[in-house]
């Protein structure tokens, strides 16, 4: 198995809606106001009508729930969800709440991308799977760097 490089992206948040402590955990709903991706075989721009649905366990560790559209700069529509992890130590807490940045590899923040268009362009995103790191930047804006698994 590899790695290939599918993309990057960056995502703007808005500040959480807080549900609050319900029997799982802590839930939060973050919404993507917008955002662009960009990789070899596609680009494009985030559309503001996703979120992250996510739910915070008692040993700090964020369990994200994503689903975001993506538009294409030629007019394709895909859709991307996600589930992953984000630890939430001690940088990263630093960084949400004074408005910081963490850098790839400060914390566990891990995601499984699958996508899904019914463009005949982009009919090859469907069946990969992909998996991702992320790490936080000022906004609160997300970035991720992308990439398909494939066989040697």
């Amino acid at each position: 198995m590899k790695l290939t490089p599918l993309m990057t992206y960056s995502a703007s948040l808005n500040p959480p809606q807080e549900v609050g402590r319900g029997p799982y955990g802590t839930r939060m709903i973050f919404e993507v106001t917008g955002g662009h991706f960009e990789g070899q075989k596609l680009k494009g721009e985030f559309l503001s009508c996703g979120g992250d649905w996510l739910l915070v366990d008692d040993n700090g560790v964020g369990h994200l729930d994503v689903r975001a559209t993506m538009k294409t700069d030629d007019g394709e529509l895909i859709y991307m969800q996600y589930n992953g992890v984000l630890h939430l130590n001690e940088k990263v807490q630093a960084a949400l709440g004074a408005g910081g940045t963490t850098e790839y590899g400060d914390t566990e923040f891990f995601t499984a991308p699958r996508f899904e268009t019914g463009s005949d362009k982009y009919q090859w995103i469907n069946g990969i799977q992909a998996v991702s790191e992320g790490r936080i930047t000022p906004g609160p804006t997300v970035e991720y760097s992308v990439y398909m698994l494939e066989n040697d």
